[in-house]
């Protein structure tokens, strides 16, 4: 059977919805550009995780390509030569430079921005656009979403939640103007529908009634497209097709699986949301429906706050009763030490899990993961201290093939991390002079 070629832009489509396909062998290949030589688009995305870390446990010893992961960082090995650990970054910007305490709302609030918040728990907040919305702004319109905002916290917009500054510094990383913080969704079942939804939301609601009365997937409503779609496609892209309808359905279904445990709680005024119970579940979902996104180039820009800073979450599901704050003010005591590397370690297993599922799937020449750059880190290196510099930082992914990976970066002089974000701007294709507090790039990590 001859293959037919078919646009980039294609979408199964059925009542309500409209469901972008990931990268096949039939589609026209994309313009060579710098942020996508050979036709393959270039994501970005930034994970947040919140209250520092534990140093000691995170640091490598050694550098370059002769290091070994400590054991924070322990659960990255299989993706090992796919990162770079980048050891000597600061945000000065979230430093108190005369204006007290607040360090946690400053970590939050600075660490994609490289600007001073206005310290103020009124309306008249004032930061600076960020990396991932000012990128958005540049070259968002290539895709159908110019960018997309994640958390597994419920967003705080006002109020006074550190120390004297707005909750809105606290709750978001993102923001689009000095004065417009981008709130994240924290609900798995709103991001699905959204990036599944089709263009009349009128028309998506009904349709998602209809699906949850009758107790149907939305893949049912778009089989015949599918049907169609298969006929005019190859051996290896049907395949591909089959595994990535797999996927989306095996998603729904967990959306699902969480939905109905809601139903069991007593008080029937509580509305089922679509968030797990688990939060390693709820992390990991947002990070399924972040690589969907990518693979159907849905979007090439994307943050996700785990948890913002500051935030006390216990984590039972790994034995630990105590409040995450609480524990990172430590004073050096070896228990809460230890807890602390635990919650550490939890959080970078779920980034692990994120970079491994982007390895897994082939796009182009090679993989996803080959044609990102996942930043992942904290605007707080010592939690104990409040430290904005030495901070811990990854970078991975090969950016397209521009970035060195599989090596412990140890930079000298002690660089704004703004200077990483100039850098990889430039692969984006956005041409920036300065980006925050940045002095330069960042060519180390070429």
């Amino acid at each position: 059977m001859k293959t037919q070629q078919i646009p980039r832009r294609t979408f199964l489509k059925g009542a309500g919805t409209a469901l972008a396909l990931p990268g096949l062998e039939a589609m026209a290949p994309l313009a060579s550009t710098a942020a996508n030589p050979g036709g393959d688009p270039l994501r970005m995305a930034f994970v947040y995780a919140p209250n520092g870390m534990i140093m000691k446990y995170w640091t490598p010893e050694g550098k370059g390509s002769e290091y070994n992961l400590p054991q924070t960082l322990a659960p990255l090995q299989s993706v090992k030569s796919e990162i770079q650990v980048v050891s000597g970054l600061n945000h000065d910007k979230a430093e108190a430079n005369g204006d007290g305490g607040g360090d946690h709302a400053r970590a939050n609030a600075t660490f994609l921005t490289g600007r001073q918040a206005k310290k103020t728990s009124g309306k008249d907040i004032r930061i600076g656009v960020s990396v991932d919305q000012l990128a958005a702004q540049k070259i968002g319109h290539h895709t159908r979403f110019k960018s997309l905002e994640l958390s597994c916290d419920k967003t705080r917009q006002t109020g006074n939640c550190d120390s004297g500054y707005s909750c809105a510094y606290n709750h978001n990383i993102s923001w689009s103007s000095e004065r417009t913080p981008v709130p994240a969704e924290v609900n798995p079942r709103a991001v699905f529908e959204r990036l599944f939804a089709g263009a009349s939301s009128r028309e998506a609601m009904e349709a998602r009634k209809r699906r949850m009365t009758y107790r149907k997937s939305i893949l049912d409503t778009v089989m015949d497209d599918a049907r169609g779609m298969q006929s005019r496609l190859g051996y290896t892209d049907r395949q591909k097709l089959d595994e990535y309808l797999d996927s989306v359905r095996e998603i729904e279904q967990r959306i699902e699986r969480a939905e109905q445990l809601d139903l069991h709680i007593p008080d029937v005024s509580l509305k089922p949301e679509g968030i797990p119970k688990s939060y390693k579940e709820h992390m990991r979902l947002m990070f399924d429906l972040m690589v969907l996104a990518f693979q159907t180039d849905t979007t090439r820009i994307s943050t996700f706050m785990m948890a913002h800073d500051g935030s006390n979450r216990s984590f039972r599901e790994i034995g630990i009763g105590e409040g995450h704050h609480h524990l990172s003010h430590h004073n050096n005591r070896k228990d809460w030490v230890e807890k602390l590397a635990k919650i550490d370690h939890f959080y970078v297993e779920q980034y692990a899990y994120f970079l491994k599922k982007l390895q897994s799937i082939p796009e182009g020449s090679g993989t996803l993961l080959d044609h990102c750059m996942i930043v992942y880190g904290s605007g707080i290196s010592d939690g104990n201290r409040h430290d904005h510099d030495n901070l811990p930082v990854i970078l991975a992914g090969q950016g397209n093939g521009t970035l060195q990976t599989g090596r412990h970066l140890k930079l000298p002089g002690d660089p704004p991390m703004t200077n990483l974000f100039l850098s990889m701007l430039d692969r984006m294709g956005v041409e920036e002079q300065r980006f925050g507090d940045s002095t330069g790039r960042l060519e180390q990590i070429s």
